[in-house]
């Protein structure tokens, strides 16, 4: 079945659905063709992982009608969506991490052999499946031992295995690597020629127009346009997404760079990153580019005090930085905004205001006693700034969507006194209005002096916002690239190593 057919699968009609104190969705409509890829864009908090959840029976409808493959749907439950042929790999993954690959894929419908669970053909069938989709990883491996992106891969491949005739991808490349994105749309192809239609949520513009058929636009939880993707072009599209226009996603500006800040030498963690040396100075957007798997987090982690490292020093402002926790690196000056925010970023039930204050409580408390009133201030004054989607600073970090969740881990270190501020995927999950104003963020706090080291697997705010690019494979820097000297062509050379390291331009 081509994606030519105009053949209708799915039609969402007049979707309602409330929340306490807030109107997700107003009356949206989807229709989606047979054998197609159906983007969905907007702003983070639009509404469109709601829209889905009521697709895949998480959530159940106020008002509205949803008809697949002619039917009118009554689904409960997700159990029953996925009976029906519509499976869904959400944004936030919640893989079992003690469970092997196949036990994962293969949960709540594992092969049986009578009465016991036949866990050699489980094997066998994840094995072909993970051999077919050209993923390097073994069936028996526990699922911790994957990285962020693994765990995406797998999730993708549990709804292949379904066999759905339905498929929603929720940012389904946030955190895997070019070459991986490659992989996925080939599935993705695949599933089109046999008819499958797939619903993609995505923030990436160059994504949108790679792979979109059709393309629908949703703002603040009502239907905005719906056209085939050749309708479009990225200003178009983006004036419906936020309703205003966006002069630059990458406001990139040139500041005066100041003094070394920090300064690494032969840091060295065995088995994960060697002899790893740069220095990122006050006023600088240093980039940090690699492959997943490269060892860029790692390097940070262990900067940051979250790991041990085996040999190197690290100075700051030209002292001797001792760091063996990361409260340490705070009280110095250095902070991280990480890469998985749920793990490591947040604490998901507490408040908005709880969680921005959270890493500056002695701010706040300059007699032990804490002072509301400064703390809702400053608050205040980061919802504005970053502007971030929730109802009250009482409303509990879990009820936000993930893109606004972020933006409260960027705000607990804006608070801060800083002098070296790490960002690890700043823009994940991020919608373009938002990613725009973080980028804006980074350039404002470039020109106040802040030295930032900001690693991004989107090569394209590597290229916008960094004024130096290290590149690193398989735990080693193999090239650094001056912004004027940086091209695509030449990092993904050094990212692959598929150039002699005496070619890289310093």
């Amino acid at each position: 079945m081509s994606a030519d057919s105009n053949t209708l699968v799915l039609e969402m009609r007049g979707i309602c659905k409330s929340f306490p104190g807030v109107k997700a969705l107003d009356g949206v409509n989807l229709s989606v063709r047979q054998g197609s890829v159906h983007v969905l864009v907007g702003e983070n908090g639009a509404g469109k992982s709601t829209l889905m959840k009521i697709l895949s029976g998480e959530h159940a409808i106020d008002a509205g009608e949803i008809h697949f493959k002619g039917q009118l749907l009554n689904h409960s439950n997700t159990s029953a969506a996925l009976e029906l042929g519509i499976a869904m790999i959400h944004q936030e993954l919640s893989p079992i991490l003690d469970m092997t690959i196949a036990e994962n894929i293969f949960l709540g419908r594992e092969p049986m052999k009578g009465f016991f669970v036949d866990f050699k053909r489980m094997v066998a069938d994840t094995q072909a499946l993970l051999d077919r989709l050209g993923l390097k990883y073994r069936a028996e491996q526990k699922m911790r031992e994957l990285s962020i992106a693994g765990m995406q891969l797998v999730e993708i491949s549990k709804a292949i295995s379904r066999k759905a005739e339905l498929v929603i991808m929720d940012e389904p490349t946030s955190a895997i690597s070019d070459t991986e994105v490659s992989m996925l749309f080939r599935q993705v192809a695949d599933l089109k020629v046999h008819g499958v239609a797939i619903i993609y949520i995505t923030h990436k513009m160059d994504e949108i127009f790679q792979i979109a058929d059709d393309i629908t636009i949703i703002r603040d939880g009502q239907y905005v346009a719906s056209d085939r993707a050749t309708a479009f072009d990225e200003h178009k599209l983006i004036s419906l997404m936020v309703g205003r226009t966006i002069s630059s996603i990458f406001p990139k500006e040139t500041v005066p760079i100041g003094e070394v800040a920090l300064q690494v030498t032969g840091l060295t963690r065995h088995g994960v990153f060697k002899d790893i040396s740069f220095s990122v100075r006050r006023g600088e957007i240093l980039g940090l580019a690699g492959l997943i798997g490269a060892g860029r987090t790692e390097v940070m982690r262990a900067i940051f005090g979250l790991d041990k490292l085996d040999a190197g020093a690290v100075e700051l402002e030209g002292k001797p930085m001792r760091v063996k926790s990361p409260a340490d690196a705070i009280a110095q000056g250095v902070a991280m905004v990480s890469e998985d925010r749920k793990a490591e970023g947040l604490v998901l039930c507490r408040s908005v205001q709880e969680n921005i204050s959270l890493a500056n409580l002695p701010k706040f408390a300059p007699r032990l006693l804490l002072d509301l009133k400064a703390e809702a201030e400053s608050g205040q004054k980061m919802r504005e700034m970053l502007q971030i989607k929730t109802a009250s600073l009482d409303t509990t970090v879990s009820n936000l969507s993930g893109g606004n969740q972020q933006k409260i881990v960027i705000a607990k270190w804006l608070l801060g006194d800083l002098k070296v501020l790490i960002l690890d995927e700043p823009t994940r999950g991020i919608d373009v209005g938002s990613k725009s104003e973080i980028h804006k963020l980074m350039t404002q706090f470039a020109k106040q002096g802040l030295a930032i080291i900001m690693i991004s697997s989107e090569l394209p705010e590597v290229l916008g916002m960094s004024d130096r690019i290290v590149v690193m494979h398989e735990g080693q820097i193999t090239g650094e690239l001056p912004r004027a000297q940086a091209t695509q062509e030449k990092i993904m050379a050094l990212a692959t190593q598929a150039v002699a390291h005496d070619a890289v331009v310093h």
